[in-house]
């Protein structure tokens, strides 16, 4: 027999109790893709209550079996059968809202939020925690909940505490001083969960199993289709036959048909999620009367189907104007946009508007996000201000003169042309929103030209004209306009990922890392404008690169239009940037402000003014280059985890690099890495040769030799230093490229495990932790398991050792083994 009660959070952790997790139990594994739905679940909850603060969201059950050690006195303890991902989750989300209240808010939060929700204040030690994960994971969770310096570190328990902090931190809106509080009330009261709790005597691990049988569930368009069928006892086979089957072809697959309901729905309420679809379709359909007045609902949706399905297939739309902002917007990728597409061709359906004016507002969206993307704000609040603007612009006005009204208005981040022209020059474009998203703005900068023999623009990718692996040549080149107390590295730092550097190529490989010379002459063939005028320079370095910033950027204020007069730039994005970056960096780890600033498109002078003047989450932990610590950081950067030698200096090895930080926040970088092209190869043995001598190169050898052998490809970088990457997939096969070593003849075999976090199969911890206790029963290998989410490394004269290389040489065997498994017959080589 068991018990099931819907509760809150705040119910279940209110009050003496411990839910324990049984140390059979999995490790605690949640990573960002769980990590970014409930947050998001959270945030969306926390919006919708405003308005109406009885809304709940579900999201899941916990089953609890009371533990035999229960006795009549004692604080009562529960064993987590089921949940314990979720409840260890949620609980640290908890610590990071005490955290940034009692800083930001009131210390007072720290105390309240301890005693109500985190632990059992006044009981024995082993009794104090509400939630007590298994042994594994218990000292990173008690970090948290206890605030100690230890606290986010580089275990997933830490990165789950981290990925809030940042959240929270970007979150929070100096004009609004109640949001986190909103937030906290979300989480507390707001979500809903099933407690199952057994009694003595039942089997947990039974009911457990019958809760997570494996059989496949009815999706909700099926659930909605049966409901609709089922009022209609008479006019069922007619209504199949005439609306339901030629609008379910007509959209082809049954998500298509789930997404159509959702559309209809959040025309009415934007507060409406996909997952509650039919419970919200249902409620409405009850309150028709009649088989008639069901088959006029369906022949509604029917006719809505079929605007969706020229939302995606734009090429069936008849008018040019709107067919190619239909396209563009396909393009961008992003299906919260289609509840406002949906409405606009409803409206000229309905003889509303014209196609000109629904054009005209598709423009705009197209403008935003454009100019979204070219300041670095290109996902902030966006789904929550798309889903809005059907319900809440002036219907009054014509449709694009509303919608451009709406998008202008309130904290929206629409970028003024003062703010393109200011920022284009210093923010990393190559770094913001998603890959397609930044081809697709250049693609449509191209077709701003007007070309009279346009190019295909499909197939082309994004190439760095400054190059990002440097070479002596470019240094040299770049080097010769350098200001004083500058660097070659700060200015190629601050310029390589701006929009001013970038163009498209069809031949990326081919232009790698080559002088300027050749590129000029390669890219003065192409058929695009933009590289012609690239092709046009005598030079390539800052002073180019600014110039073609700013020329894009009126490029850019002439095809996309801006919000209206009158409203506020958003002057603090870079900073905000910043804030969840130092946010998210681990305890026990440092980073630079140059660093820094080539993440938020700013110099690094005006970091450390920043730093300085204001108050910023870690900023102890940005050093100089050098890793000096100044000496009233020491102490607190020890009790953190630092390893400082006795001269002051930080340890290199706990540096976080410019790449390191782009993916704790999310940003999208790539290692970069050339194919083996002519003198490559012999550059990287000539270097290592030099630095380690003939036993060592002899020794790398043998396992590149082994490599090969086994059909993978060897890469090189072309920088000063010639790295060495070992392939065993290439972009173009079937989860992308993909490989588990880095070479650098400085003296370190990388274990780039950062890199692998979205590689598959090494995207699951299980075989990334496998990675790790294989390399480790190699001599002079000791990776800690609080690297696994890094790039740690080992020396190159551990293989010297026939023991050690023996051992690197099966991993490498077995990862390649694992990571071709990925690839479809016929696939990839």
């Amino acid at each position: 027999m068991v018990t099931a009660n819907e509760t809150t959070l705040q119910h279940l952790l209110e009050g003496s109790k411990q839910y324990r997790v049984p140390l059979y139990q999995r490790t605690y594994s949640w990573e960002t893709k769980q990590l970014s739905q409930l947050w998001n679940d959270v945030v969306g909850l926390a919006e919708d209550r405003v308005t109406q603060d009885s809304t709940t969201h579900f999201i899941g059950s916990v089953v609890l079996a009371p533990s035999p050690g229960n006795g009549p006195t004692g604080v009562p303890q529960y064993l987590v059968v089921d949940g314990q991902q979720r409840l260890t989750t949620l609980t640290l989300l908890l610590c990071a809202i005490r955290d940034h209240r009692a800083t930001h808010e009131d210390p007072i939060h720290r105390g309240r939020m301890n005693d109500l929700y985190l632990t059992n204040p006044y009981k024995p030690e082993a009794q104090r925690l509400k939630v007590m994960p298994t042994q594994t994971d218990r000292e990173a969770y008690q970090a948290c909940v206890d605030s100690t310096p230890h606290a986010g570190g580089r275990d997933p328990i830490g990165a789950a505490y981290r990925f809030f902090a940042a959240k929270l931190v970007e979150l929070d809106d100096p004009d609004d001083p109640l949001d986190v509080e909103r937030l906290e009330n979300a989480v507390i009261s707001g979500l809903a969960l099933v407690s199952i709790t057994t009694h003595p005597g039942d089997n947990a691990h039974r009911i457990f199993e019958s809760l997570n049988n494996t059989g496949a569930a009815l999706t909700q368009a099926d659930l909605l289709r049966n409901y609709l069928f089922m009022r209609l006892p008479t006019r069922g086979e007619q209504v199949y036959r005439s609306l339901w089957l030629p609008l379910q072809d007509q959209l082809e697959k049954p998500k298509n048909l789930e997404l159509l309901f959702w559309l209809d729905l959040v025309q009415r309420d934007a507060r409406i999620k996909q997952t509650d679809t039919y419970a919200e379709q249902q409620a409405r359909l009850d309150r028709l009367d009649g088989e008639e007045a069901i088959e006029a609902e369906v022949a509604r949706l029917c006719g809505l189907g079929t605007l969706l399905h020229t939302i995606l297939h734009p090429e069936t739309e008849a008018d040019r104007a709107v067919r190619t902002r239909l396209q563009r917007l396909k393009d961008w990728g992003t299906t919260t946009v289609y509840p406002l597409l949906l409405h606009l061709l409803d409206r000229r359906r309905q003889g509303g508007s014209t196609s000109e004016e629904i054009a005209s507002a598709m423009l705009y969206v197209e403008s935003f996000f454009v100019r979204r993307q070219l300041i670095g704000r290109a996902t902030a609040n966006i789904n929550r201000i798309l889903l809005s603007v059907v319900t809440e612009m002036d219907r009054a006005q014509p449709v694009d003169q509303a919608v451009h009204a709406y998008l202008s208005t309130g904290r929206k981040h629409y970028a003024d042309d003062d703010e393109i022209r200011a920022l284009v020059r210093t923010v990393p474009y190559y770094l913001n929103g998603r890959a397609n998203q930044r081809t697709s703005i250049l693609r449509w900068l191209e077709a701003e030209h007007g070309s009279k023999e346009p190019v295909d623009l499909s197939s082309l990718t994004i190439e760095h004209v400054l190059p990002q692996t440097s070479t002596d040549e470019w240094e040299q080149a770049v080097s010769e306009a350098l200001e004083p107390g500058e660097t070659y590295e700060q200015v190629h730092s601050s310029l390589v990922h701006t929009l001013g550097n970038l163009t498209l190529t069809g031949y990326n490989s081919e232009l790698s890392n080559s002088p300027f010379d050749v590129k000029r002459a390669k890219l003065a063939k192409s058929g695009l404008v933009m590289n012609q005028h690239i092709a046009e320079q005598s030079g390539w370095g800052r002073p180019q690169i600014l110039a073609r910033a700013d020329a894009l950027a009126e490029r850019v204020i002439a095809a996309w239009p801006g919000p209206l007069a009158g409203t506020t730039p958003v002057t603090s994005a870079a900073w905000n940037l910043m804030n969840t970056v130092l946010a998210a960096l681990p305890a026990g780890s440092w980073t630079t402000c140059g660093d820094i600033a080539s993440i938020i498109g700013r110099d690094s002078p005006a970091v450390v003014t920043r730093l300085a003047t204001t108050t910023t989450p870690h900023a102890h932990r940005v050093l100089p280059a050098g890793g000096l610590v100044p000496p009233d950081a020491r102490d607190l950067l020890r009790s953190e985890g630092v390893e400082i030698d006795e001269h002051g200096q930080a340890s290199a090895e706990q540096r976080i690099w410019f790449e390191e930080l782009a993916e704790l926040i999310g940003l999208d970088v790539e290692p970069a890495a050339e194919p083996s092209t002519e003198a490559l190869p012999d550059r990287f043995l000539l270097q290592l040769n030099e630095k380690h001598g003939d036993e060592v190169t002899m020794a790398l050898t043998e396992l590149i030799e082994v490599w090969d052998e086994l059909g993978g490809d060897i890469g090189f970088g072309a920088g000063r230093e010639t790295s060495c990457f070992l392939f065993a997939r290439q972009k173009d096969d079937e989860g992308g490229n993909i490989w588990p070593l880095a070479i650098y003849p400085s003296g370190r075999v990388e274990v780039v495990f950062k890199h692998l976090m979205i590689r598959p199969p090494f995207d699951q911890a299980a075989l990334r932790e496998e990675l790790r206790q294989r390399l480790n029963e190699a001599p002079g290998v000791d990776i800690a398991a609080d690297r696994i989410e890094l790039r740690p490394s080992f020396p190159v004269e551990v293989l010297l050792d026939p023991a050690a290389r023996a051992v690197v040489r099966e991993t490498l065997k077995w990862f390649y083994e694992q990571a071709r498994s990925t690839v479809s017959v016929g696939g990839g080589r």
